[in-house]
């Protein structure tokens, strides 16, 4: 099984404490092999992500991003999101030629039971595999031509390398991408949905859990997701039941003091058995939860509200994310 995330120096601990859920789960698997695109990885970090891996009996390869920039050839906007994300798009280039199937990970991701269920899925005639976002609104779905494909979170990808590259897919993503502008609401994301919305499988949302599916009850995640069909009321029990990959999307994630996802106990128990298990919990969320667990009391009866509300105050969350990533920069 071949696994790869994105990530800089201040994502080690996260990725690390998914790489141990990982190996924690799938035991029973012949072979583990991480790949990580990284940027600026300090030696020390790669020593100690080497050391843990080789507890495990598994491996890890660490392969270094090149400017971006230089490889993408239009200027574009990751509107609040590091530009290392787009690195997703360029895994035929990037990968060893080899490498037939890959799992993508987002660093925020914690695995909880075996991957080998989605890792042996078969998905047809489709190159990649991607979870349901039945939370998108729908003026964008309709911008970027959906229509009755469900619109698909990019945080785990399940990519067939080999067609991949038989169809020149991630240069159909970039092309997309260029034609508007280098610049949309969700970059790559967007770009995937757009370009490879009849080359796309959807699968389980246990393989891609985020807290929508807490919030929201079935009847109006089945609405949100019109004209595209969504998924069985059954199949969506058992995935809140028995995730088996949650992605902390949003803000409330728990490496953050104060957060209280349902799931941050799980991720706790992983990152204590990692080298960073001493990693402080990061400062400054603490009233923003207080605001956020009262907000989401106060509009449980209401969830229609509550989704036209949150997708009010999206674009003033990107905006301050977007400015807090060019402060970084200084």
């Amino acid at each position: 099984m071949n696994i790869l995330f994105t990530l800089n120096n201040a994502f080690v601990p996260q990725v690390a404490t998914c790489m141990c859920s990982i190996f924690e789960n799938n035991k029973s698997m012949d072979e583990i092999n991480i790949y990580l695109l990284n940027t600026d990885i300090t030696e020390a970090n790669k020593s100690k992500l080497q050391e843990f891996t080789k507890l495990y009996g598994r491996s890890v390869h660490f392969i270094t991003l090149p400017n971006l920039r230089s490889l993408i050839d239009f200027d574009f906007d990751t509107n609040g999101w590091s530009p290392i994300v787009l690195a997703r798009l360029l895994v035929d280039k990037l990968l060893p030629e080899d490498i037939d199937r890959i799992l993508y990970l987002d660093g925020d991701t914690l695995v909880l039971e075996s991957l080998e269920s989605l890792w042996k899925l078969d998905m047809g005639n489709r190159s990649i595999g991607m979870g349901p976002e039945s939370t998108v609104d729908a003026g964008r779905r309709e911008f970027l031509g959906l229509e009755k494909q469900m619109y698909c979170n990019a945080g785990v990808l399940l990519i067939n390398l080999e067609k991949w590259r038989e169809r020149k897919l991630g240069e159909k993503v970039l092309e997309y991408y260029k034609k508007h502008d280098g610049n949309l609401f969700a970059n790559d994301q967007d770009a995937i949905n757009g370009s490879l919305k009849d080359d796309i499988y959807v699968f389980s949302p246990k393989y891609n859990f985020f807290n929508i599916y807490f919030f929201y009850p079935y009847k109006v995640l089945k609405k949100l997701s019109l004209p595209a069909e969504f998924i069985s009321k059954k199949e969506l029990k058992e995935s809140i039941k028995e995730p088996v990959i949650v992605h902390y999307l949003g803000e409330e994630r728990p490496w953050r003091k104060g957060n209280t996802h349902k799931l941050r106990k799980q991720y706790l128990e992983y990152k204590n058995l990692t080298p960073w298990s001493k990693s402080p919990m990061e400062t400054g969320w603490e009233l923003y939860f207080i605001c956020f667990r009262t907000f989401n009391i106060i509009m449980k009866p209401f969830p229609m509200l509550r989704y036209k509300i949150i997708n009010s105050l999206i674009p003033a969350f990107m905006k301050y994310r977007k400015k807090q990533l060019k402060k970084n920069k200084r």
